[in-house]
């Protein structure tokens, strides 16, 4: 006779179509033995061990409060808090604060979620299928995660900067319709190279227009907050920082971007020239030292000149000195400087997103979800090239044509 399967076997022995709801129920049975626990560890004694006349005063148990849902990332779960009368110090778990219903790792998820285009109204549908049909996330917990942000941006504006060693910075601004306004709101962004050769977002700031008073508030907050000095500036020619480097770090050098240079350049030129035009300037930022550099530039110059592209060679040679400062830096970095490309990447995600929302309420909380987004973003920030390299940079080692020159010392030995 064949013999019948008991609940307690099934539930010993998962199937593949129990698995989940199985794991759930293991992670459930988990968490409430690690409380249990806790309060055993609390009062000194196991459950329904009496209390000696000694620790009359350490408590007891008292029941549970209600069951209630935590959702982790791998489910939601329901668990009871073992409830405790009669102490004199306050019992707090360390496993399971009071009102916490999801982990960090659940909160982490939805600016990742939201990063990918994920709306406020999906959010409820998406993480139940994720997470379990229990999971308490909807779009007034996003809300109120976004209200929450704010309050962590403005402690993270404020944080001191005196033990980082900082050698190069990007900066750009992001638009983002916000308000009432019909003029699209500016954020602006630094992100640093650090002497260990990682990057960090450092700012993410209101601005009007990328203007010079907004960019010199900006490098005030970081100096007043002890950022020193940074060796090398990367930007857009036509942003107001270079205007504020010379009111905070007047002694930074100065990079101009080179896809926004050549931009403009192929913008001077009739269509039917911008293919060979474009050729000829690729290989202008790519040159292998300053001068082989300048000789294409006058290369592209004569060129332009044969067929009346006079404005083009002019925008071309215009502010010449600050678009190949990076051949002062190490050969290694080059690719990471003549462009902004470190910060525009990040962007190019937080433009899918904010291009996805039709506006933004506040200004305020525009920016909180654009620093929160950059925050998931800088996790995935790739080391520069040649780290090795970058504490030299940072104690001032010159170079020239990327490779680093003999000091004094170093020659006489």
């Amino acid at each position: 006779m064949r013999k019948q399967t008991t609940n307690e076997t099934i539930e010993s022995r998962p199937e593949w179509e129990t698995l989940e709801h199985w794991l759930r129920g293991q992670m459930q049975d988990l968490v409430q033995h690690m409380l249990e626990s806790e309060l055993t560890e609390f009062l000194g004694r196991a459950k329904s061990v009496r209390r000696s006349d000694s620790d009359r005063d350490s408590g007891y148990r008292n029941g549970y409060a209600r069951l209630r849902k935590l959702t982790l990332s791998s489910g939601t779960i329901e668990v009871s808090r073992p409830r405790i009368r009669n102490t004199k110090e306050r019992f707090e778990s360390r496993l399971l604060p009071l009102f916490t219903r999801r982990t960090n790792e659940v909160s982490e998820l939805i600016p990742q979620l939201y990063l990918h285009g994920l709306s406020e109204g999906d959010f409820d549908l998406a993480l139940r299928g994720l997470l379990g049909d229990d999971a308490p996330v909807s779009a007034a917990t996003v809300a109120r995660l976004k209200d929450r942000w704010n309050v962590e941006l403005a402690e993270w504006r404020t944080r001191r900067l005196d033990e980082l060693e900082v050698v190069y910075i990007w900066v750009d601004g992001v638009y983002v319709k916000a308000g009432l306004e019909r003029k699209k709101a500016a954020v602006l962004v630094v992100i640093a190279a650090l002497s260990d050769g990682s990057k960090q977002v450092l700012s993410v700031d209101p601005g009007y227009r990328e203007s010079v008073e907004s960019w010199s508030e900006t490098l005030r907050s970081l100096k007043s907050r002890g950022m020193n000095r940074p060796r090398l500036v990367v930007g857009d020619g036509h942003l107001g920082i270079w205007g504020a480097l010379r009111n905070v770090y007047p002694e930074a050098d100065e990079q101009r971007c080179w896809n926004h240079k050549l931009l403009n350049v192929l913008d001077r030129l009739p269509k039917r020239d911008q293919a060979q035009a474009k050729l000829m300037l690729k290989r202008i930022p790519y040159a292998e030292t300053r001068k082989e550099s300048e000789r294409l530039r006058n290369l592209f110059s004569r060129w332009c000149e044969e067929r009346s592209h006079e404005s083009a060679s002019a925008t071309l040679e215009r502010d010449w000195e600050r678009m190949v400062t990076f051949y002062d830096y190490p050969r290694e970095h080059w690719q990471h400087l003549r462009t902004t490309n470190p910060v525009e990447s990040p962007f190019a995600s937080l433009r899918l997103r904010t291009d996805a929302a039709k506006r933004y309420k506040r200004v305020d909380r525009a920016i909180a979800v654009i620093w929160k987004m950059l925050m998931v973003v800088e996790k995935r920030f790739r080391r520069l090239n040649a780290p090795e390299l970058m504490e030299s940079v940072y104690d001032g080692r010159k170079y020239e044509d990327g490779i680093a020159v003999q000091t004094a010392e170093e020659v006489a030995a």
